[in-house]
């Protein structure tokens, strides 16, 4: 089991030499800023727009104190990835700082709780690309756009397209550019005092929220920053891993904490009572025909759903190459998970498979596919701050490198803060999520015959 540097053990030199991963050859070519860029890309900023009206009506439209409640936890749990990342510079995740640091089993029940979060991305893509169409085209049944969006996703996947490190640039670029747009028309009607709106210190008051009704829309928010622990799987591609990958996590978590507190500032100021938006769940598309009529309704949807497509593309082939692996290591039958298209490289059945899960948004509200989602988010980052705490103990306190504040104090705040919003999740969702877990659990006893044998291998997703 490799453990954290001892006291006497020189620090990894970095270079930008390839790095030999098995049969791979990964060469150092990532800079700072091509990180933080591919971490932003993966994220998807307009993530921000998805769940405001949820959380402005459970928090009595309080989203920006919300906000603020899930970068704390987020924050804690980016400082522990941080240092994780650079004590384990090679490429991992929660499942690997689990697996290394607590129990190569616990590791394995973290990933498989994590790898939860990666078959239904696709699914909520598919859910957000119908309400926001529904938004502009009402009469259009929400099955169709879901339908139609699983079907481009997948066609496109099956013919082996893929998305080029160019294009998710243009992505994020799009992506900030509607955004900016949206706040711009935001804080102009603001400034004209159009219907009575002024700056005011309200949706960050606490009082009269009840703090269950706060955790509740706070716990929902997790889902605007899934992907930034994704950047830790770039370790080995980093030039210099042990500066720059924490130096990533904390910037692209701070950069989208500003951004999200913004958007929803002004969006919390425009409407302090979202019921009078109409439908709540689809929001964000009415509030910018609010403030910017029509034709940026259209332009706002429209960038809205190049960047659903996108993502989707992207988190579904993820997905199908993370069951890939899992058949390819023998975790998952071989024989149905670990085959792939011999002429285009694809592993086809997981794409169906991932396709198949998806149709599930046909079923589900928003509200309860955000808590899907945030299960095995909120897992990981619990055991991302656990881990650091017995790596503290075990291994990093001792070489005098880490304080106990960093890395006891701070991580502790972290376990429970996280635990908290866990527990605040839809009831629901908690059912699914934990019946996951017993289901993984059953695997690792059967296939570990009552544990006497090793963990099988959890595969980490991978970045586009």
């Amino acid at each position: 089991m490799q453990t954290g540097p001892t006291k006497n053990e020189p620090e990894t030199v970095e270079s930008p030499t390839n790095v030999n991963v098995g049969e791979r050859k990964l060469r150092r070519r990532l800079k700072l800023r091509h990180i933080v860029f591919l971490g932003l890309a993966y994220m998807a900023p307009l993530a921000v727009f998805d769940t405001f009206g949820i959380v402005a009506e459970a928090t009595d439209g309080r989203v920006p104190l919300a906000y603020i409640l899930i970068i704390i936890a987020v924050t804690i749990t980016a400082l522990s990835y941080a240092k994780m990342s650079r004590y384990y510079p090679g490429a991992g995740s929660a499942y690997t700082y689990a697996k290394e640091t607590l129990n190569p089993h616990i590791g394995f029940m973290v990933g498989w709780a994590a790898t939860l979060d990666y078959l239904l991305l696709p699914m909520l893509n598919a859910l957000l690309a119908a309400i926001y169409m529904g938004a502009v085209l009402p009469g259009v049944p929400a099955w169709v756009w879901v339908l139609s969006t699983i079907v481009i996703c997948t066609v496109l996947n099956i013919v082996g397209v893929k998305l080029a490190a160019q294009v998710n640039i243009i992505l994020v670029v799009v992506q900030i550019v509607v955004a900016l747009a949206f706040l711009f028309f935001a804080i102009r009607n603001i400034s004209l005092g159009v219907d009575g709106a002024a700056l005011s210190l309200t949706p960050f008051d606490p009082a009269g929220i009840p703090p269950g009704a706060l955790l509740g829309g706070a716990s929902l928010l997790a889902l605007s920053f899934l992907g930034f622990d994704a950047i830790t799987t770039m370790s080995e591609e980093a030039i210099r891993p042990k500066t720059d990958i924490p130096r990533a996590i904390i910037l692209i978590v701070i950069c989208a904490g500003v951004f999200f507190v913004a958007i929803t500032y002004a969006m919390q100021l425009l409407f302090p009572d979202v019921s009078t938006v109409g439908d709540i769940v689809g929001a964000s598309p009415e509030i910018a025909k609010y403030i910017g009529g029509a034709l940026f309704q259209a332009l706002f949807v429209g960038g809205y759903m190049f960047a659903v497509l996108g993502c989707g593309l992207t988190q579904q082939m993820s997905a199908a190459r993370l069951l890939y692996a899992m058949g390819r290591d023998g975790t998952l039958p071989k024989r149905m998970f670990g085959r792939i298209n011999r002429r285009t490289g694809v592993p086809v059945f997981n794409v169906a498979i991932i396709a198949v899960l998806a149709c599930s948004a046909m079923f589900l509200d928003l509200e309860s596919a955000a808590s899907l989602i945030n299960f095995g988010a909120y897992v990981a980052f619990g055991a991302v701050n656990l881990s650091l705490i017995v790596a503290t103990i075990k291994h990093l306190r001792p070489a005098g490198r880490i304080g106990p504040i960093a890395g006891i104090v701070l991580p502790t705040f972290g376990v429970i803060i996280n635990l908290a919003l866990w527990l605040s999740l839809d009831a629901n969702a908690k059912i699914v999520g934990l019946v996951w877990a017993l289901v993984g659990f059953a695997f690792l006893l059967i296939n570990t015959r009552g544990f006497r044998n090793p963990a099988p291998a959890m595969s980490e997703p991978e970045m586009d």
